[in-house]
C-alpha cells in the first residue's frame, strides 16, 4: 500500500506552505491538497493498466469531474493519477495563487500599455518574475528503474502498447545549448509494443510545427544525436507549460516557473538535463533516420491514428522518486481532460492572439470539432468603408494570416465574420455564430479553397499522404441574405433522404451517394436552407451540435468532400447555391475508438467500491 507513504509526505511545513502560495513542490503536494478540498477519488483497490483505468478514468470524468489516484497498479508498485485538470474550475484552483499574475504578464505581453494603465493591478505580476529564472541543483532524488517498472496503460483496445500521455518532452538546439534554448513539448510516447526493444528503445511521436522538429533537423544536419528529456510528473505547471503555445524566444521552463510559483529545478547528468521536481525522467537519443512503425493510438479526434513510422528513441537511463506517482490522462472523442487543458489555455491566453495577427479579434478552435479541424474567428472588415455593397477583402488577408499562425495552421475549415456586423457575437458560442455567418454568407463568392497543403497529423479524412489534406475559408460579412428555415413542414423533402435540421438553415440528410442528393435538391429553391450535411446517420447527428461539429469536421476534407447544389467554376474559383458536406464514413477513414462493455462495467464496479 502507498497511502502511508502519502500520508507522511503531507506534513512538512503545512503552515508556511499554506499561508504563503500554493507553490506545489510536487505531483503529491498536488494530489494531497485536491484530495484535501475533495476533488480527488482515492481507489485502494488493483486496477489493471489494460483498459480498466481508461475506462475508471473516463467514467469519472464525465460523471464526477475529480481527479482518480490509483494506489496499486497491477504489475508496477508506483502509483497513478489522472483528471488532473478535470475542469476549468479544478484547474483554477490548482493555479489560484499564481493565475491571476501569469494573467496579468500575458496581458503585458499583449500591451505592455496596460502596466501604464493599472500599475497596482499589476504589480503582483511583475513581483512574480523572479520564479521565471530556471535554477540549476547539483544533485537528484532519483533511483534507477526499468520502462517495464513504469505503469504500462493502454488507453483503448487498438493501441499498439502503452503510452505516455502527459509526458513533457525536453530538447535543446545543438547550436545554442542550455535551458533557456530548449523545447518543452507534449507528444505522445509509445513505452512498448510493436518492433520496439523493451526496456532499450520507445517511440516518440511529433506532429509538424513542433520545436523538436527544429532541434532534429539540426542535429541531423550536423550527423549528430540528439538527446532527449523526458520528464513525467512533477507540478502541474510543468505538465501544462508543455502544452502552452508561449511566443518564440520564451522558454517553458520560464512559464512554468512563473505558473507554479516556484522556479524549475533541475540538473545535468551524462550530458542529459533532468527535472529535480518531476516523478519521473526517460533519458535517450534519437539517430538521423532511426524510425519504427508507432501506433496505433486512440486520439482526440476521436478515432485512432495508425501505425505509421516515427522516431526511435535509443534508451540512456530511466529514474523515478521513491514515492513517485504516474500522472496520465486519456483522449477520445471531445470532451475529454485535454479539452479542459484547452479551456484553462483559453482562460490564460484570451486575447493574446489577436494583437498577435493584425484585425483578428477573436478565434475559437473549436473542441467539440477536434479543437484542429475547425476555427471561428471574428475580425474587421475596414478596407473600402466608402463602398455600398460590403464583401471580405480584410478578411480574407486575416484568414491567410491565421493558416498560416503556428498550430493554427493545421486547420481544415475556417469561417470567419466581421466585427462590425455585430459587435456583441460571441465566438465561442458555435450555435449563434454560425446562424449569424448562415444567414450572411454568399456562396458564390465567399468560399475559398486551398488544395494539397498540411493538415493534422491525427486527421485521416484525406485520401493523401500523412499530414496532407486541404483547407476551405469561408468569410461572410453584410446584411442578412436570407431568413433560416427553423422546420421542414413546408418543404417537399424526399423522405427517403431522412432530412432533420440541426439548427436552423443546416440540413442532414442520408444517401448512398452525393449525386442522389444533388437530384433530389437541386430542383428545390431551399432559400432558408445554407448548408447541407451527408451522413450515415442523420438522426444521431441531428440530436445536438455536438455531434453534427464531430461527424461533420472530422470525416470530411473539404477540397475532396464538398460539394454543391448547382455548382459551378469561374475564373479557377468553385462556387455554388448551397454546399453540401459529404461527412459520411470512408474506406480511407480511421476507426472511431469504442471501449468494450464488459471493461466498463468491472471499470464501474471498483469505483463503486471506492466511493
Amino acid at each position: 500500500m502507498v497511502d502511508n507513504n502519502y500520508k507522511k509526505r503531507s506534513s512538512y511545513n503545512t503552515t508556511f506552505f499554506y499561508f504563503c502560495t500554493m507553490a506545489y513542490k510536487s505531483l503529491i503536494d498536488c494530489v494531497l491538497d485536491l484530495e484535501k478540498n475533495d476533488m480527488l477519488i482515492r481507489i485502494k483497490e488493483e486496477v489493471d493498466p489494460n483498459l480498466e483505468m481508461s475506462a475508471i478514468h473516463q467514467i469519472v470524468f464525465k460523471n464526477y469531474k475529480k481527479a482518480v489516484l490509483f494506489e496499486q497498479v497491477k504489475g508496477s508498485r508506483f502509483a497513478a493519477v489522472s483528471n488532473l485538470f478535470a475542469t476549468l474550475e479544478q484547474s483554477q484552483f490548482i493555479f489560484r495563487d499564481t493565475l491571476k499574475p501569469v494573467k496579468g504578464l500575458v496581458s503585458l505581453k499583449a500591451n505592455p500599455v496596460n502596466f501604464l494603465k493599472t500599475p497596482l493591478a499589476l504589480i503582483g505580476s511583475v513581483l512574480h518574475a523572479p520564479y521565471a529564472l530556471p535554477l540549476k541543483l547539483r544533485t537528484h532524488q532519483f533511483e534507477e528503474i526499468q520502462i517495464e517498472d513504469i505503469p504500462q496503460i493502454k488507453c483503448w483496445p487498438m493501441d499498439g502498447g502503452p503510452f505516455i500521455t502527459l509526458p513533457q518532452v525536453y530538447s535543446e538546439d545543438i547550436d545554442k545549448a542550455g535551458i533557456m534554448n530548449s523545447n518543452l513539448g507534449m507528444y505522445r510516447i509509445q513505452l512498448a509494443g510493436n518492433d520496439y526493444v523493451q526496456n532499450k528503445e520507445i517511440g516518440l511521436h511529433y506532429q509538424i510545427h513542433r520545436g523538436i522538429g527544429v532541434h532534429q533537423s539540426k542535429a541531423n544536419a550536423k550527423g549528430q544525436p540528439l538527446k532527449v528529456s523526458i520528464f513525467v510528473g512533477g507540478p502541474p505547471a510543468h505538465s501544462l507549460a508543455a502544452v502552452m503555445p508561449l511566443p518564440e524566444n520564451m522558454s517553458e521552463m520560464t512559464f512554468a516557473g512563473i505558473m507554479g510559483g516556484r522556479n524549475f529545478r533541475y540538473v545535468v547528468k551524462d550530458g542529459y538535463t533532468l527535472s529535480r521536481d518531476a516523478d519521473f525522467v526517460i533519458c535517450g537519443e534519437i539517430n538521423s533516420n532511426d524510425v519504427k512503425p508507432e501506433g496505433p493510438f486512440g486520439d482526440h479526434l476521436g478515432y485512432y491514428s495508425l501505425t505509421h513510422d516515427f522516431p526511435v528513441m535509443k534508451i540512456h537511463k530511466v529514474y523515478a522518486k521513491k514515492d513517485a506517482i504516474w500522472p496520465f490522462t486519456v483522449v477520445g472523442r471531445p470532451p475529454q481532460e485535454d479539452s479542459q487543458f484547452g479551456a484553462l489555455i483559453h482562460d490564460i491566453t484570451d486575447g493574446i492572439i489577436p494583437t498577435e495577427i493584425p484585425g483578428l479579434k477573436a478565434v475559437n478552435a473549436v473542441d467539440e470539432a477536434g479543437v484542429h479541424p475547425l476555427l471561428l474567428a471574428v475580425g474587421s472588415e475596414r478596407y473600402t468603408p466608402y463602398q455600398k455593397i460590403r464583401r471580405p477583402q480584410e478578411l480574407l488577408t486575416i484568414a491567410n494570416h491565421v493558416l498560416g499562425k503556428g498550430q493554427l495552421s493545421l486547420a481544415k475549415y475556417l469561417f470567419i465574420v466581421a466585427q462590425e456586423d455585430d459587435s456583441t457575437l460571441d465566438v465561442q458560442n458555435e450555435y449563434d455564430f454560425f446562424q449569424h455567418l448562415f444567414s450572411r454568407v454568399d456562396w458564390s463568392c465567399d468560399i475559398h479553397f486551398q488544395t494539397k497543403t498540411t493538415i493534422d497529423t491525427l486527421d485521416y479524412s484525406s485520401t493523401g499522404e500523412i499530414n496532407e489534406g486541404s483547407k476551405v475559408v469561408c468569410a461572410a460579412v453584410g446584411v442578412k441574405k436570407r431568413e433560416l428555415y427553423e422546420d421542414l413542414s413546408n418543404l417537399c423533402l424526399d423522405n427517403s433522404l431522412k432530412p432533420h435540421l440541426v439548427m436552423p438553415g443546416v440540413l442532414v440528410v442520408e444517401s448512398d451517394d452525393v449525386e442522389s442528393v444533388k437530384s433530389k435538391l437541386e430542383q428545390l429553391e431551399l432559400e432558408g436552407i445554407a448548408l447541407i450535411t451527408l451522413v450515415d446517420d442523420s438522426a444521431f447527428v441531428s440530436e445536438d451540435i455536438s455531434n453534427w461539429l464531430w461527424i461533420t469536421f472530422t470525416r470530411s476534407n473539404p477540397a475532396e468532400d464538398i460539394f454543391g447544389l448547382d455548382e459551378k467554376i469561374q475564373n479557377k474559383h468553385w462556387s455554388c447555391r448551397i454546399p453540401i458536406i459529404d461527412a459520411r464514413v470512408k474506406p480511407h477513414h480511421a476507426p472511431a475508438m469504442q471501449m468494450p462493455l464488459k471493461i466498463v462495467q468491472m471499470a464501474q464496479k471498483k469505483l463503486n467500491n471506492a466511493l
